[in-house]
């Protein structure tokens, strides 16, 4: 259970036990018991198994992915992987991969759905860069319509495992996965993966692209 479950839920019990007090009536109180039980539910976190092997990058939230496409960025070619996390979902958010965080950058922005291809850019985010597995891996907690809150522990400088709880969205809300073009892809539009425990992609290390250029270019030469 993530503590602002606890925060919220105790807070509404204690409206729900007052009102019970000053009417005399339990059906006053029984909306703040519902919201209770709504919000202990939605802050929990269950634990996940990791998986172990090199270059796999997990999923940094549950939910359905809504997109796996190719995309240009200002620093080049890159694979995007979208998940979308409704209210259903759990909302804590994962490290995709293990390394060191290089780069933490906050973006204010709009709450458009978090659906919409445009949230993507248009949307408040934050924005991680982690660098491990021999590779650059952005990840962003997207803020959605409902969300207005995005929560994010660790500092630059600090060394993340793969699958280690990193911060959370408050209700609805996105996350997006930028990989190297090379990274092979294991997921598809409409899948439903789990924080930590699905594995999104597997990553090629830059040392290993630069052997199979010498081969390749050598194979040429013959």
């Amino acid at each position: 259970m993530v503590r602002d479950g606890y925060i919220y839920g105790i807070s509404l019990l204690a409206v729900a036990a007052a009102l019970r007090w000053l009417t005399g009536y339990w059906v006053w109180g029984l909306a703040p018991v519902l919201l209770a039980a709504f919000f202990l539910w939605f802050f929990r976190d269950p634990q996940r198994t990791i998986p172990i092997g090199e270059g796999l990058i997990v999923s940094p939230g549950d939910g359905l992915v809504t997109e796996a496409t190719s995309i240009m960025t200002p620093e080049g070619a890159r694979q995007r992987i979208s998940i979308f996390l409704s209210v259903f979902d759990v909302h804590v958010n994962r490290a995709p991969i293990g390394g060191v965080l290089s780069q933490v950058r906050y973006h204010k922005g709009q709450f458009l759905n978090a659906m919409n291809p445009a949230s993507a850019e248009e949307n408040e985010q934050n924005i991680v860069l982690v660098e491990g597995d021999g590779q650059t891996v952005v990840f962003k907690q997207i803020a959605g319509l409902l969300a207005r809150r995005i929560v994010f522990h660790p500092k630059v400088g600090d060394r993340l495992e793969r699958g280690q709880r990193v911060g959370l969205i408050k209700f609805g809300s996105r996350t997006d996965i930028l990989l190297s073009p090379t990274a092979n892809v294991q997921v598809k539009v409409g899948d439903r993966v789990r924080g930590g425990a699905s594995v999104l992609a597997y990553l090629q290390p830059r040392g290993e692209l630069a052997t199979a250029g010498r081969d390749s270019t050598a194979e040429g030469a013959r």
